[in-house]
């Protein structure tokens, strides 16, 4: 008997081994990886559709961040670093498309293959991929980078590599990742990682590395100056190793791109005008049609551009943090989004241009439909019918305010919900039920004067109620430490969002990022049914069980009431030197990730 059963046994295991070689078999390499499909782009691609291939190298720009910085790190939660960084100086082993939801092209990788069910993926390093200071990417510094970023990097790392059972060389160039999970996005965020020089960071303390201490990249820039605080400069570098990658041709084509840090948007704004920096994202309306009319316009000097985009709103406003009362109490929360006068703050801030962001992913086919929930969305929450917030079955829409400073409606509204919460207005000041005042602040940068008027117009309608609101603002670094450790009660709150959320939407708004320091998850939401719409999202294996999940969390979030929602900017505006030009054809994207500077270029004609 116990001969047979271990025959039996190896035979199985020689079964399993032959069913293994199959499934690699099966496995074909490709140049390309989309969550849904087939990449848009053949395999014998010249460059990607959205970019000039022929565009002229040279010139140099000069770009404005507010704030400052105190790192140069931009892997790890320690410091504040100038966002620019990451997408530079470092690269992955393959690149997005912006011209398409969700798809990766060859980048350090020149293929990359995995089975149908996606419960692996392996990468083969293109033979000439290069450091920065000439040493070539192995294999062993994409393993060790997987390593180091999962255990000291930033959180963010951290989500992917707890679901990677193992990481190994399946040849001189090729890795591979098997994962724990049955989740068809890790393949592409594996593609999506950036890769370290192991020999640089082997043995040393990461997390906690000098200002100097600049980590080596693959990337067309390298820092060659900074000043700490005020000033960074990249150098494009002339002996990059993927300037004639398909993914990178067109691309990275400024010779030096100097990032200048300011205290506030004013001070960047009046430096622009004056010359010194090169071009400006402009987030409001008004001010882009009233305010960009100085000598510098006029003469031709710069251009104003605009670019419609289909991405998302993301949601922008003030975010409520839930750890702590009376904000755990959802009719509060309401109460508070009632008492937000927006159509009268809109049109004093923007002339009423821009409209009223109503969910998290509004302005694009992921947002939830408004009234009852369709039925393949109401399968998805019925099972969690006792817990959801009110409205996310039946359908939530914002208070809509009839434009007057005093908003008597959206008061009489959050008075409402106040007392259902059991608070009472005595002597003058909102009360609980124990009677303590309600006191709160809104903690806000000192560097966004605009946040700062819109505060101060909601302060104003937070006193009639009986409120005592005050706004404090800090420095970015304050700033950043205080998010990171949630030390808030209402802060100001901006979540860019794209067409294919995966799984950073557990960094966002999963149950346990929800007592992560430094997770984005700053309302502190905790909710199985937030955590069930996305795994259905991470789960669902046709692009239409993926929009119901997105937009049954999209309704979820919405119903929750955790943000006081601002405007949304359905087209970039982008004012510019006359001799900064762009492609001619936008990705779906429009202006998005990286878009300015990334795929113009210096036009010396111009000159």
């Amino acid at each position: 008997m116990a001969i047979d059963f271990f025959q039996r046994l190896r035979g199985v295991a020689a079964t399993s081994s032959l069913i293994l070689s199959a499934a690699a078999a099966l496995a074909e390499p490709m140049h390309g990886l989309s969550m849904y499909g087939e990449p848009a782009l053949p395999p014998d691609f010249v460059s990607l559709p959205y970019v000039n291939p022929d565009a002229p190298k040279g010139g140099q720009i000069t770009l404005g961040n507010t704030g400052g910085y105190d790192s140069l790190n931009p892997f790890v939660r320690k410091g504040t670093v100038p966002w620019q960084l990451r997408h530079f100086t470092h690269e992955s082993l393959m690149g997005r498309s912006w011209d398409e939801p969700f798809t990766l092209y060859g980048l350090l990788a020149e293929s990359v293959e995995l089975p149908e069910d996606r419960a692996w993926v392996a990468f083969t390093l293109r033979p000439e991929a290069r450091f920065s200071d000439g040493t070539p990417v192995t294999v062993d510094d994409a393993i060790f980078s997987f390593e180091l970023l999962g255990t000291e990097g930033h959180p963010r790392y951290h989500g992917l590599y707890n679901q990677i059972e193992r990481i190994e060389a399946t040849g001189p160039r090729t890795v591979r990742f098997t994962f724990n999970t049955e989740n068809r996005e890790l393949a592409l965020l594996a593609g999506m990682r950036p890769i370290l020089s192991k020999s640089q960071w082997e043995g040393r303390d990461f997390a906690n590395a000098a200002l100097a201490d600049i980590p080596l990249g693959t990337g067309p820039y390298v820092i060659s100056d900074f000043d700490a605080g005020r000033q960074v400069t990249l150098t494009r570098n002339s002996d990059y190793w993927g300037a004639n990658v398909p993914f990178r041709r067109g691309t990275h084509n400024f010779d030096q791109i100097k990032i200048d840090f300011y205290g506030d948007g004013n001070v960047l704004f009046e430096a622009f005008k004056a010359g010194e920096i090169s071009a400006v994202r402009e987030f409001n309306a008004e001010t882009w049609a009233t305010q960009y009319d100085f000598p510098a316009i006029t003469r031709g000097e710069i251009v104003k551009s605009s670019f419609p985009h289909q991405k998302p709103s993301g949601m922008t406003g003030f975010v409520m943090n839930t750890r702590r009362a009376p904000f755990d109490d959802w009719r509060v929360r309401d109460a508070l989004i009632h008492a937000f006068n927006f159509e009268y703050i809109n049109e004093t801030l923007t002339g009423g241009a821009l409209p009223r962001i109503t969910s998290y992913f509004s302005n694009s086919i992921l947002a939830m439909d408004h009234g009852p929930a369709p039925a393949p969305v109401a399968a998805l929450l019925e099972p969690f019918a006792d817990t959801l917030p009110p409205g996310a079955l039946d359908g939530y829409d914002l208070p809509v305010a009839d434009g007057s400073a005093r908003n008597r409606a959206g008061i009489r509204g959050a008075m409402k919900q106040f007392q259902a919460a059991g608070f009472s207005a005595e002597g003058g000041a909102m009360r609980d039920a124990d009677g303590k005042p309600v006191a709160f602040s809104i903690l806000l940068s000192k560097g966004n004067a605009e946040h700062g008027k819109i505060a101060e117009i909601y302060v104003q309608a937070l006193t009639r109620l009986g409120i005592d609101a005050r706004v404090e603002t800090v420095d970015e670094a304050q700033l950043t430490e205080r998010i990171n450790s949630f030390d808030f009660d209402i802060a100001h709150f901006r979540r860019a969002l794209s067409l294919s959320p995966g799984n950073e939407q557990r960094f966002y708004w999963g149950s346990e990022a929800a007592t992560q320091q430094g997770s984005r998850n700053l309302m502190g939401v905790q909710s199985p049914a937030v955590d069930s719409m996305i795994n259905a999202m991470l789960a669902a294996k046709t692009s239409e069980d993926f929009t119901a999940a997105t937009r049954a969390l999209d309704r979820i979030l919405t119903a929750g009431r955790y943000v006081i929602p601002f405007w949304q900017f359905n087209e970039g505006l982008i004012a510019h030197r006359a001799e900064m030009k762009y492609p001619d054809t936008l990705p779906i994207y429009g202006d998005g990730p990286n878009f300015m500077p990334e795929v113009w270029w210096w036009d010396a004609s111009q000159n």
